[in-house]
């Protein structure tokens, strides 16, 4: 299994459309070092720490831009295979299409965790301009948002940034098992990807039903990595991880059982 996910994984990082996703999460952090009317992205708020770029990366990329990388990329893990004509014979080997599928998923899953600590990494390196020390505010990430409650401390900054980095790179990951399902479905990277997209637009403009039934909806558990603002918004982060977990399983178990029936 560790072959095989090894290598699933040198095929990801192989293919073009990683490759932009790191990339556009690499160099993006670097636009805040110029971008002449940053303060507008905090709410007239002034930058004062490196510490605050995190925040402002993850809010840009992650409701959109995040997404359509993983939709796309992990789509292409099948897509891409079948149109090259690889996967038919990969299939013909004597390995069981339940760990070909695995290994997929593992990758896939894997996928978020690699593009948010590649964003974060490249936000807090180019926050060491502004200073990596303790500061009069918030990293937008904690307790007050970017005004914070007081004087933060670059430990107690560290620990928001990374732990609302955890929280993002697990709520993005039913977003890439979703993808790795549609991708079995339909054999087609661009098929896969529209309909990951579609689902979650869809997902997003059911906002006008009930509360009782915007709870359920994946899309509405995107912003998990904020919640840690304020005492009302933490007390629904385990029932956000619960819902995320279950579309995530729930997703990968759709996938698994999909590839072992398909005919490809």
């Amino acid at each position: 299994m560790l072959t095989l996910v090894a290598l699933e994984f040198r095929k990801l990082l192989g293919s073009r459309s990683a490759r932009l996703a790191l990339l556009v999460c690499l160099l993006t952090p670097v636009l805040w070092l110029v971008a002449p009317r940053l303060n507008q992205l905090l709410q007239n708020v002034a930058l004062v720490s490196g510490w605050q770029l995190p925040a402002i990366s993850l809010g840009v990329l992650v409701q959109f831009l995040l997404p359509l990388f993983l939709a796309i990329t992990c789509a292409e893990m099948i897509g891409a295979e079948v149109s090259r004509g690889t996967l038919a014979p990969l299939l013909l080997r004597p390995v069981s299409r339940t760990r070909i599928i695995v290994s997929k998923l593992i990758v896939a899953l894997m996928f978020p965790v690699l593009l948010v600590a590649a964003l974060v990494g490249a936000s807090l390196l180019a926050g060491v301009t502004h200073g990596l020390g303790g500061f009069q505010g918030g990293t937008g990430l904690g307790p007050g948002y970017f005004v914070g409650i007081g004087p933060l401390t670059a430990a107690g900054a560290l620990g928001q940034v990374l732990n609302s980095s955890l929280l993002a790179m697990l709520m993005l990951m039913p977003v890439a098992a979703l993808s790795l399902l549609f991708g079995v479905l339909y054999l087609n990277t661009a098929a896969a990807a529209l309909a990951t997209l579609a689902t979650l637009n869809i997902m997003r403009l059911l906002v006008v039903f009930p509360e009782g039934l915007q709870r359920l909806l994946l899309t509405t558990h995107l912003d998990l990595y904020t919640r840690l603002g304020t005492p009302e918004l933490q007390r629904s982060i385990p029932e956000s991880l619960v819902l995320l977990l279950i579309y995530t399983v729930g997703f990968a178990l759709m996938a698994v059982y999909a590839f072992e029936r398909r005919d490809v």
